[in-house]
């Protein structure tokens, strides 16, 4: 019988947890290799999903870039900011070959509803090989017709609802309801006109008709944008700027529109592109909060408001 080494069970023992202790590393490295792939995988899905990725490297051939502009334009709903944004990452695209920015709104501020008209006019400078063409879905009325009249062209169905080209202010008058009520108004200003068209106070003529001069001028702003924008093509008539609405079908024969067509057949057809990439600006968590909270405080404060400008 060979003797053994003299330790020889040390040396084994050594031995077995040195390879066990290998064994536990090799194990914690291709648990922290997976765990880091998972979070990866679920991070770019999340991205995906959500769209913060933006959509101008989903797309690596030649497409038609796609912009919404639905509801009310105002800075906490369709804003300038958004859409803007919007429509400069479908530009800046190498792969764009057209633009489609889709309009389903009644309208909305003026301020709002300039800046987007004055910004695709800035980017059509930029970029006059893209052209702008404006598809309708229901409705493309008063400041969505505005920011319209920016475009290339404007493509309708014949049921959508065009036009509205006028100005609002509006509001409610209390001073009865007051009276009946028993409540007097107590109103202290610094400043003439501070308590400008007050709705618990009677109508001061003075402020009625600057009021209405200030709606004439801004109507005739508006007026202007379509003119240039349209140019021969507008069939001007007595009604024209009146504040009317009209069908898509009266809207080309009066030359407010150019023709029948969706965002399909439009980039199928006209930009000669099929493959459509969304570039509208997603929501993120951040600023549905915001909206939330922002649209909490507006309810707080509606009661409070005097009058509101609307391009409607």
């Amino acid at each position: 019988m060979s003797e053994q080494p003299p330790n020889w069970e040390r040396n084994v023992l050594e031995k077995l947890a040195l390879s066990a202790i290998q064994e536990q590393r090799r194990s914690r490295h291709w648990g922290i290799l997976f765990k880091t792939l998972t979070f990866l995988y679920l991070f770019i899905v999340l991205f995906l999903v959500k769209g913060w990725f933006g959509s101008e490297g989903v797309s690596i051939k030649e497409h038609t870039a796609l912009v919404d502009l639905q509801g009310e334009i105002a800075s906490d709903k369709a804003s300038a900011d958004t859409v803007m944004a919007s429509l400069q990452n479908a530009f800046d695209d190498k792969k764009t070959k057209g633009v489609i920015l889709r309009i389903n709104s009644p309208g909305g501020s003026p301020v709002q509803a300039g800046q987007i008209y004055d910004e695709i006019k800035r980017l059509r400078a930029l970029h006059p090989k893209t052209p702008l063409y404006v598809v309708v879905d229901d409705i493309c009325a008063s400041g969505g017709y505005y920011v319209a009249a920016a475009a290339d062209k404007i493509y309708v169905d014949k049921a959508s609802l065009v036009g509205s080209i006028g100005v609002l202010m509006d509001g409610f008058g209390f001073t009865e309801t007051m009276k009946k009520a028993g409540v007097e108004r107590r109103l202290l200003t610094a400043g003439e006109n501070k308590g400008f068209l007050d709705p618990f106070s009677p109508v001061d003529p003075k402020q009625e008709a600057f009021a209405k001069q200030m709606l004439e001028e801004i109507h005739g702003q508006f007026i202007a944008v379509v003119r240039q924008g349209r140019g021969k093509r507008l069939k001007e008539s007595p009604n024209m700027f009146s504040g009317l609405v009209w069908s898509g079908e009266k809207s080309i024969q009066l030359g407010l529109a150019d023709g029948f067509g969706s965002v399909e057949s439009v980039a199928r057809d006209v930009i000669k592109a099929e493959d459509i990439v969304d570039f509208t600006q997603q929501e993120g968590l951040a600023e549905r909060l915001a909206g939330k909270l922002g649209a909490s405080v507006a309810q707080a404060w509606a009661p409070f408001e005097k009058a509101g400008l609307r391009l409607r």
